[in-house]
Formats: C-alpha cells, sequence, structure tokens
C-alpha cells in the first residue's frame, strides 16, 4: 500500500476552488457522511463535564495548538471523501460541544461550504454529543429531536441521545435521518451487550412510528454502533435484514453488512481484527431505484485511504491513525475510519 500522496497540495486544490464549483454535481446524487471524530474535546474547563484530560493542564496536555490541528483533520477527512462534492449531511459523533463543531465549519476552510449544524446536549457521562452538519442547499430541516435512552434497571446510567432529523432533501421527498453513538464495549462485549440492547429498542419504536405513519418512508440510520451487523442490537432488536434477495418497503436493511461481506472491509480495528462499527441502515424503500430519491448497496462504502492510516506494528498490515496511542500525542485522526453513503436522485 503506497502510504506517501500529496496531501498539502491536494487539500490547496480544494481550498482554492470556488463554492460554485461543488454545487452543480447536487443535482444527480450526493453523499451522506459518518464520522467517529475520537475525542474532539475543546481546550475550555467545562464544570459539568469529564473533560479534565483535555486541557492544557491535563493529562493530554490538549494545546490550542493540538486543538486547531485536530480540527483541520476532520476538515481534510470530509474534503477527501467529498472529492468534488463535499458531503450534503455529515453525522459526527465523540464531540464535546457546539462550539467545537462551530470552531469546525467556521475557522477551517469548511467556512467556504456554509455549513448548519444541528446539536443536542447530552447526558452522557463523558459529556461527549452526536451530531448533525448539513450544506442547506442540499438539505433543508424540518424536524429534529433527541431522543433519550434510558434504562429503567439503572437510572443512573446515562448515554448519548439518539439525533433524529427530518428534512427534505435536495428540494425532492423527505427524508429521516438518525445518528447513534451506542453504549461502548468497555466493561466487555457481552457484559454490556445490554445497553446497546436498550438503545436499539429505543430507535426501533421510533422507527417503527414512522413506519406506521408512511410504510414509503425514506430513512436512513447510521452511527458508531460499537456492535457489528450480526450481533442481538442490531440484527434482533433494530431487525436490520442481513438478507438483500427480497426487499420491503417497509423494512430495514444493514446495507454495510453487504459492504463487509462483499469486500472483507472494516471501519475500526481492535488488536488486529477489523469490525464493521460504523454503518449505514436504510429503509427498503429506498433501495428502490424508480424513486425520488434512493441508493444501492453499491452506494456505501468505507473511505479507508493511505493518510488515515499508519502501519500497525503490534500485529499486522494497517490500523487508523489516532490522535493518541495512550497518552502520547500521535497527530492523528481518529480511531474509527470515516463511511459515507451516495444518495442518488431521479430528475
Amino acid at each position: 500500500m503506497m502510504k506517501k500522496i500529496l496531501l498539502p497540495l491536494y487539500i490547496l486544490f480544494f481550498v482554492f476552488i470556488g463554492k460554485n464549483s461543488y454545487a452543480q454535481y447536487a443535482e444527480d446524487a450526493y453523499k451522506i457522511m459518518f464520522y467517529n471524530v475520537e475525542n474532539l474535546f475543546d481546550t475550555e474547563n467545562d464544570s459539568l463535564k469529564n473533560d479534565e484530560e483535555f486541557l492544557p493542564s491535563g493529562d493530554r496536555y490538549w494545546t490550542k495548538s493540538k486543538y486547531f490541528n485536530k480540527l483541520n483533520n476532520i476538515y481534510k477527512v470530509i474534503i477527501a471523501v467529498g472529492e468534488w462534492n463535499p458531503p450534503a449531511i455529515i453525522g459526527i459523533c465523540e464531540i464535546e460541544n457546539r462550539k467545537v463543531l462551530s470552531d469546525l465549519v467556521s475557522k477551517t476552510p469548511l467556512v467556504k461550504f456554509e455549513y448548519k449544524i444541528v446539536h443536542h446536549e447530552s447526558p452522557d457521562r463523558r459529556g461527549i454529543d452526536v451530531a448533525l452538519l448539513y450544506r442547506d442547499e442540499l438539505f433543508k430541516p424540518l424536524y429534529d429531536k433527541a431522543i433519550a435512552v434510558n434504562f429503567p434497571d439503572n437510572p443512573d446510567y446515562k448515554t448519548r441521545d439518539i439525533l433524529y432529523v427530518k428534512g427534505i432533501a435536495n428540494n425532492t421527498d423527505t427524508l429521516h435521518i438518525f445518528i447513534n453513538h451506542w453504549p461502548s464495549r468497555w466493561s466487555g462485549q457481552l457484559e454490556s451487550e445490554g445497553n446497546r440492547v436498550t438503545a436499539a429498542q429505543t430507535l426501533k419504536n421510533t422507527v417503527d412510528s414512522i413506519f406506521n405513519r408512511n410504510p414509503y418512508s425514506n430513512i436512513i440510520i447510521t452511527g458508531d454502533f460499537n456492535d457489528t451487523p450480526i450481533n442481538k442490537s442490531l440484527k434482533e432488536v433494530l431487525q436490520a435484514e442481513l438478507n438483500f434477495e427480497s426487499i420491503k418497503h417497509n423494512r430495514l436493511y444493514n446495507a454495510s453488512y453487504y459492504l463487509q461481506q462483499t469486500q472483507n472491509i472494516g471501519s475500526h480495528k481492535y488488536q488486529g481484527e477489523w469490525a464493521m462499527l460504523d454503518q449505514f441502515i436504510i429503509s427498503g424503500f429506498l433501495l428502490n431505484e424508480k424513486n425520488d430519491l434512493y441508493t444501492t448497496l453499491d452506494d456505501i462504502h468505507v473511505f479507508n485511504k493511505d493518510f488515515l492510516l499508519e502501519p500497525d506494528e503490534s500485529f499486522y498490515g494497517y490500523k487508523p491513525k489516532r490522535t493518541f496511542i495512550g497518552y502520547k500525542y500521535n497527530g492523528g485522526y481518529s480511531d474509527h475510519l470515516p463511511v459515507y453513503l451516495i444518495l442518488n436522485f431521479n430528475p
């Protein structure tokens, strides 16, 4: 795998192209991206959050220089994913607050594209949230809501809300989008599975209500699920189908499973094993190519370009280039790779 690319020249090329050069491609298709950016904290202390290690005086010596380098790294990834057409919609997780999103879209060259923000503060124990960025000439939000994930047997346990945004895609049709960051596997996959099952049931309740109102709804569910497509939370509780032979308009289909099976690819690497934790799950109606807007199973991708990777010296091959390795500053991007979906439009 080639590891040296002319990234600075590549990025500068995009910086100096005018905004209108991108918009001309939006009539036929655009991209929806999801990215776990791994601990995007600002450098200011928030007494209501557990952010002490991400302060200039904290264990990670998180300075403004490192913070703005992180912002510019995320900008580079967004531009690279978009190529000639930066994503119309970006789901994002592991961000501390609205301020870091505002800095991302206004204090990097992303300012050129005038991204807007949908964000709600989550009750997560570490103070990290999910959010959605969008280009308002390509997506018009009509309604948004933070869906709380509650644990009746453990009411003191807090996790990220699920972000729901309903809007009009490219002046064409209504699109329902869910951004997720489900509870981690920190205590072990099986030990923590019940938390993700609860998140899956919470999401399914809202999805079912949408299908009950309109079984022909366009639904895109994305995020870091901390589970793979075959785990209980996604396969059994959310009932995201893994069989694509007979598509029903009012069912959910895990398109990332198809990608994983056909390309043997993942979005996150742990102890030498790649797993598909960052996924796109879509309603069957969106897989009908005769519809006003649609996608296909071949339109789902993991963005795994060389500049996002570094040698995996402990195991083999390559791994995502992180911002930190333990507490050692590494200057990279994230421990997850971005994923994206191409949304097509019929005239």
